[in-house]
């Protein structure tokens, strides 16, 4: 099993109506399929016409394929990496603040069980 890169471009064969890069893109930008092609088929035909195919074709031959195991995340994982594709900067933040706010609540539950609660205690010796 490879260790596939969550910040790669690949092409997504699952999706592909031809071969997969305008899936691919839609995959690596969070965008839906349809408004992708749709928008390369609208740049090919408003003045992009040689380019726009000759560079469809590059990235067809140059691109590699998606991994497997990237076909087998959840949404929320998905969602992650294109937002660390997008801003990573952003995605450092998110993730320290989540973790500062599983800190916090870590050392809430801490006190509450190291805390010395009278009424536990008093509970506890009439149990014996």
């Amino acid at each position: 099993m490879t260790n596939a890169r969550h910040t790669k471009f690949y092409l997504d064969r699952q999706k592909r109506k031809w071969s997969g890069v305008c899936a691919g893109i839609a995959d690596y930008t969070g965008l839906e399929p349809t408004v992708v092609r749709i928008g390369a088929i609208a740049l090919t035909l408003l003045g992009g016409f040689p380019w726009t195919i000759v560079a469809y074709f590059i990235a067809a031959w140059m691109a590699p394929k998606k991994p497997v195991e990237l076909y087998d995340q959840d949404a929320e994982q998905t969602k992650f990496w294109q937002g660390v594709r997008a801003s990573p900067a952003r995605s450092v933040r998110d993730v320290r603040s989540r973790l500062r706010d599983i800190d916090r609540r870590m050392a809430e539950v801490e006190m509450y069980v190291t805390s010395a609660d009278t009424r536990l205690a008093r509970e506890i010796e009439q149990l014996r």
